[in-house]
């Protein structure tokens, strides 16, 4: 069970002593009941510039992914066709850029984030369709302020299936909180990005032992084809 649980993309960055000092979390890993999909800030803005490497399109987009983003958007694709084929509801975040929202509020220090409207409009492969709901939040989580676990609740989800950006960021506080509100957590590994591959793998690593089942795509889309034969 321990190799099992550890094979994912994290196995080049965390040494043995490290997996040795979290050996106890291994478990059965699986996708939760009555899930819902959550898109997490699948926006332009993480993918200015286009795949170029982080270190190029940052000069001019600092908020762009590059070629993390791009890469993640076919795996993407396939979890948004099995989760739709599935008849499980879809959710998104956006940043909200409502003028009377009154958030000035800056969390660091670090380069505004563009504020053009443009910017936080959901990726064309993504698009939403009629039934989805889309979120507009001013916090790194989807569910901070907003009335996303009411909308859970009254659809029966018991679980969440996340995707997106940052998964040091918007992804991770979004899964933490989940895990508070006692939902099952489940984190598609290729389907989640960052701007930085370290921030990415070691956070997965972390959430995996302590909030999420990190599961790879194969593993997800497999689970939603056999929930959407029952659907059939």
């Amino acid at each position: 069970m321990t190799k099992q649980f550890e094979d994912h993309c994290w196995k080049d960055v965390v040494p043995a002593d490290i997996l040795d000092l979290y050996s106890h979390y291994s478990r059965d890993v699986f996708v939760g009941p009555n899930p819902a999909l959550l898109a997490i800030d699948l926006y332009e803005l993480a993918y200015q510039g286009g795949p170029q490497p982080v270190s190029e399109v940052s000069k001019t987009y600092p908020s762009s992914c590059g070629a993390f983003a791009w890469e993640a958007i076919a795996p993407t694709e396939r979890l948004f066709a099995a989760s739709r084929a599935a008849g499980i509801p879809v959710f998104y975040s956006t940043g909200d850029l409502r003028p009377d929202n009154g958030s000035e509020v800056k969390a660091t220090k670090r380069r505004a984030s563009s504020r053009d409207p443009a910017a936080y409009a959901i990726r064309p492969e993504f698009a939403p369709q009629p039934g989805d709901v889309v979120i507009r939040k001013m916090r790194a989580s989807v569910f901070f302020g907003t009335p996303l676990i009411a909308q859970l609740v009254q659809r029966g989800v018991q679980s969440v299936i996340i995707c997106g950006e940052s998964t040091s960021g918007c992804v991770r506080a979004t899964a933490v909180e989940a895990y508070s509100y006692g939902l099952h957590v489940t984190l598609v590994e290729e389907c989640c990005f960052d701007r930085n591959l370290l921030a990415h793998k070691f956070n997965l690593f972390d959430m995996h032992h302590k909030y999420a089942d990190v599961l790879d795509i194969d593993t997800v889309v497999g689970h939603l084809e056999t929930l959407a034969r029952k659907v059939g």
